[in-house]
């Protein structure tokens, strides 16, 4: 009932989640026979836990996206794979372009820092714009749903109290194979479109400011990762503990990774752009601060479904352990299919997996990681109408509904299905 909610209050009343997940935590507790007092004292405690394990991970990791933006480093990046991968593989670099850049910044946010090289790339090749429209796209969207600090990923993280650095390197495995889906299926599908013409004033080709170079544009964005990715290595080999071990594992912890990366990015703006620094800070927090309570009110209500103890009752049922990973695949899916938002699917379904773990045999290190990319991969389908980032797309490729529907939002149905059977291939290996 409090899932039917959220989808009715998200979808057909176009309430903001937060609020659509506040009610449902009232009327889920009420249903399930709690007093307004206990079901408060639930969501309260489940908002805290959250925002103590991930506020500083997604503000820092909001505002290192922010200035890498304004500095251009995202289109030298951008740039730059381009070159690697060749101007004869241009759906190729679209994808990986989108992938890398993808890393540090949201999907929609990199979509539209990309749209100009993406288009005099179409310019350049004569390419149907939906190919590489779509190419581009699906490389931003698989690290957005598998890879923290991206808010959903990192939120269920989080939520189901998994390891934050093995869900980055288990993800980017996941994510490579997922990319690689919606490119095959954006260049099958999408070349049967003609490509259109346009003026290359359209295109803009160049930005006419001072770019920061290439090693120094990537260096705020592989820094972290490798920081967390060392402490995760070094904190499972048992090792001794010492002063030079101490100090590694603490840069490795994710909100100071994320706080160097930051610093790094900084060094990255021009002279005139540092006195723009507050603002991008602001916007930064500001788009930080929607992204926490959202992800807030999902713990929330996970912790009064929690408190219901109906993981007592499902633990009893025999077809339940036999899902195992497809039971979080396919709760996100749903939801990401009825209300539109990876994010809130993967939050919404991490609050619910949570009391399930037992259930699912997923109750340990590696089954609760593999959860999280379960449901990773069921947030990226289907992109279609109700999504903000398929409009996105849209608007700033001009394509209209159709080829969108035959292209872009049947690729995230194959990168689903891809992901999930990369998760499950993986967990063959580490469950």
């Amino acid at each position: 009932m409090g899932i039917a909610l959220i989808v009715v209050l998200s979808t057909r009343f176009r309430l903001h989640p937060f609020f659509s997940l506040f009610i449902a935590c009232f009327v889920t507790g009420s249903i399930g026979g709690a007093d307004i007092a206990t079901t408060l004292s639930a969501m309260k405690e489940g908002f805290g836990r959250i925002m103590n394990a991930l506020g500083f991970i997604i503000i820092l990791g909001t505002v290192l996206g922010m200035v890498l933006q304004a500095s251009g480093a995202t289109t030298v990046m951008a740039n730059t794979i381009t070159r690697w991968v060749g101007i004869k593989r241009p759906a190729l670099a679209n994808s990986l372009t989108g992938f890398v850049v993808g890393l540090p910044i949201f999907c929609d946010s990199g979509y539209v820092v990309l749209s100009g090289l993406n288009k005099s790339m179409i310019l350049k090749t004569g390419l149907p714009a939906v190919m590489l429209s779509t190419a581009l796209a699906t490389g931003l969207y698989a690290v957005h749903c598998l890879i923290p600090p991206h808010p959903g990923v990192t939120s269920a993280t989080g939520t189901l109290n998994a390891h934050f650095g093995r869900v980055i390197l288990y993800g980017l495995i996941v994510a490579v194979p997922a990319m690689l889906a919606g490119y095959y299926w954006a260049v099958s599908r999408g070349k049967r479109f003609r490509g259109e013409d346009a003026s290359a004033e359209e295109a803009g080709l160049r930005e006419n400011r001072p770019m920061p170079g290439t090693l120094a544009a990537f260096v705020p964005v592989i820094v972290p990762i490798v920081l967390i990715s060392i402490k995760d290595i070094l904190g499972g080999f048992g090792l001794t503990r010492s002063a030079a071990l101490e100090s590694v594992l603490v840069v490795g912890e994710p909100a100071i990774a994320l706080a160097i990366g930051l610093v790094l990015s900084l060094f990255l703006l021009q002279k005139k752009q540092r006195g723009g620094l507050q603002k991008i800070f602001h916007d930064g927090l500001e788009k930080a601060g929607g992204i926490l309570i959202v992800i807030g009110a999902g713990s929330a209500f996970g912790a009064v479904i929690g408190n219901l103890k109906i993981q007592d009752y499902l633990a009893g049922m025999q077809g339940l352990s036999a899902l195992g990973l497809f039971f979080p695949f396919l709760l996100t899916v749903i939801l990401k299919t009825a209300q539109g938002s990876s994010t809130v699917a993967i939050i919404t379904a991490a609050s619910i997996i949570l009391p399930f773990l037992p259930a699912l045999q997923l109750d340990s290190d590696n089954g609760r990681i593999l959860a999280v990319l379960a449901m990773g991969a069921g947030s990226m389908a289907i992109s279609h109408v109700n999504d903000a980032y398929f409009w996105v797309i849209s608007n700033f490729s001009e394509i209209g509904l159709k080829q969108m529907f035959r292209v872009y939002s049947l690729a995230t149905v194959w990168m689903a299905l891809i992901g999930m059977a990369g998760v499950y291939i993986l967990s063959l290996f580490i469950l």
